[in-house]
């Protein structure tokens, strides 16, 4: 524009353009944007003076043909346009400039060529390609905080996840599906921190694994569904993944029912015993979930249920343990009852069940016949697969609630897998009952009396303590979040914040805020979201007070962790506000400034 041409309504003057010819740089506040004018090369330009990756003032930074770089992270950036070198630090924003009368303005609030909503959901794309914490942080604050549902990143990060990772469904989609299934307990910031820690493990996973190559599915979309299953189970038993793939992509092409495809999958699950110590049948549990979020008739409904093949293919199948031959043929009288289900079915046909008293006891017996005429009988008078799953889901919980700290540490993960198995088994006898399912129930019933030694001696289910105050309650459970070894006080703070009347809605959402703020493994998230599905569940007080035992106990045992991914995110969380976190270093009360 030339002199004495009128200045833009959105323009403003920001520095005397012979003097910024000489002086290099100027910084300005224009309209509360923070701008850093250049003259490089014979030309004027501006950018946000703030780093996009860590907020250092760019004007402290250095030009240099044509490139600005910041000092901090040496984060560089093509002076032009803002546009980075460096996928990890984002580009500037850069800004229009004019030279009017020998001044030099700048409009601060240009048109974007995109909105916020879909530059972060681009971020978001790169931060799970390139496994980039921070920006995943980013991603989680900027999306909710615009108000995108987060259903929408979680199914961005459900499609990557299933796509590029060669091996399939693994622990990052468990976790980030499990904190997704819980979001209704959270507030605030920690719905970002959920979300966040989510993607964090999706894009974990599929750091450096080749992608998943597909397999079609046949031109014939007219078989069967009986005959599908009878195709799938058979290549699963042989462990041939593609020909099982093949199948199951048949299956979404014909158009099978959510409950069908279920059904296939969790059939071909049980056809052998406790796979791969229950994990399987918790990402299979887990890729359903997935798509009730995404909807079933999502266009990579079969690309999600088909991660799950190989997994099943490869499993391995506890039958070929000696835990489970020895001393006790436990695989051989699984079969016995196995062989029985259709008649004991039958027989039970138009029967009420009601589970009796003492039902948690008998399947905690030390005898296995016990266990197994237990449920035998059970089916007999009428239990159906979701009844009798739901009652041994509550047994392997109780397992957790009362696990001696005399055991080896690692233990813990034995009855974790055991509780984790039985809370996926009866979500998906609520999804898609059938005959062949009560084997997994049986599975997990066999866990519950392989896990007896690790109650021995039996930790205490707490005491009722009608006269505690439920604040002082959740502060004692805190506080045992940042000790290490205060296993069985943190049982006894949760079950007495219900005893004091306590709402379990806080409970909820104090337990998932102090998971978010640990660098928790997998089994962690697991334990959260199963324990509390259960806790849901129940309307009797004291199965509620036992599931909170177990879940206040278990994350007890593995607090306090380093929390480096919770200083990521309050980073991200501040740099989205436009602090200024280079000058007072953050830390750990700019952290608990978050909420």
């Amino acid at each position: 524009m030339s002199d004495s041409e009128a200045v833009p309504d959105s323009y403003v003057a920001v520095a005397d353009a012979p003097t910024l010819r000489e002086e290099g740089r100027t910084v300005t506040n224009a309209e509360g944007t923070p701008i850093v004018v250049f003259f490089h090369e014979g030309e004027f330009r501006a950018v946000n003076n703030r780093c996009p990756h860590m907020g250092f003032p760019l004007e402290e930074g250095s030009v240099d043909d044509g490139v600005l770089t910041c000092h901090w992270h040496h984060a560089r950036f093509e002076l032009s346009c803002g546009d980075t070198f460096d996928p990890w630090a984002d580009d500037v924003e850069s800004y229009p400039v004019e030279i009017i009368d020998g001044t030099v303005y700048v409009d601060p609030d240009p048109q974007r060529d995109e909105p916020p909503t879909v530059h972060w959901a681009t971020r978001l794309e790169d931060g799970l390609e390139q496994n980039l914490r921070l920006v995943l942080a980013k991603s989680a604050v900027g999306l909710l905080g615009a108000g995108v549902a987060p259903v929408e990143p979680f199914e961005t990060a459900v499609v990557f996840g299933t796509k590029y990772r060669e091996g399939g469904w693994s622990s990052g989609l468990t976790i980030l599906t499990a904190l997704v299934n819980r979001l209704d307990d959270l507030a605030g910031k920690d719905r970002e921190r959920a979300l966040y820690q989510g993607l964090v493990q999706v894009a974990s996973d599929c750091a450096d694994q080749p992608p998943k190559f597909d397999q079609e599915a046949f031109e014939a979309t007219d078989v069967p569904f009986e005959r599908l299953e009878s195709w799938f189970r058979e290549n699963i038993e042989v462990r041939d993944a593609d020909g099982a793939e093949r199948v199951l992509r048949t299956a979404v092409a014909s158009d099978c029912s959510p409950e069908q495809l279920t059904e296939l999958l969790t059939v071909a699950a049980t056809d052998h015993r406790y796979l791969d110590t229950g994990h399987r049948f918790d990402h299979l549990n887990k890729a359903t979930e997935a798509l009730d979020h995404i909807g079933w008739d999502h266009p990579e409904t079969a690309d999600v249920l088909a991660s799950l093949v190989r997994g099943l293919a490869n499993a391995q199948r506890s039958e070929e343990l000696s835990a489970w031959r020895q001393p006790y043929d436990l695989a051989s009288r699984c079969a016995e009852s196995f062989d029985r289900l259709d008649e004991m079915v039958a027989e039970g046909a138009g029967s009420e069940w009601t589970e009796p008293d003492e039902f948690t006891d008998r399947l905690h017996s030390e005898e296995p016949e016990q266990v197994y005429d237990t449920l035998d009988e059970a089916i007999r008078n009428g239990a159906s697969v979701e009844q009798l799953a739901r009652a041994v889901a509550f047994a392997a919980g109780k397992r957790v609630a009362q696990f001696s700290t005399a055991n080896e540490f690692n233990d813990w993960n034995t009855v974790h897998h055991t509780f984790t198995f039985a809370n996926a088994v009866h979500r998906a006898a609520q999804r898609a009952p059938s005959t062949p399912l009560y084997r997994g129930v049986y599975d997990a019933a066999t866990n519950v009396y392989l896990d007896r030694f690790l109650n021995t001696p039996a930790a205490p289910v707490p005491g009722v303590d009608e006269g505690a105050d439920p604040d002082e309650e959740i502060r004692g459970l805190l506080h045992c979040f940042e000790m290490e070894g205060e296993v069985n006080a943190a049982g006894r703070y949760a079950a007495n914040f219900l005893d004091a009347g306590g709402d379990p809605a806080r409970l909820k959402a104090e337990l998932g805020g102090a998971l978010l703020q640990e660098d928790t493994g997998f089994h962690t998230f697991q334990a959260l979201e199963a324990g509390l599905r259960q806790f849901d569940l129940r309307d009797d007080p004291e199965e509620q007070r036992v599931l909170a035992t177990a879940v206040a106990r278990y994350l007890a045992a593995h607090y306090p962790t380093r929390r480096e991914r919770e200083q990521t995110f309050s980073i991200a969380s501040r740099l989205h506000r436009g602090e200024r976190i280079h000058e007072d270093g953050g830390g750990a009360e700019a952290a608990a400034d978050d909420d």
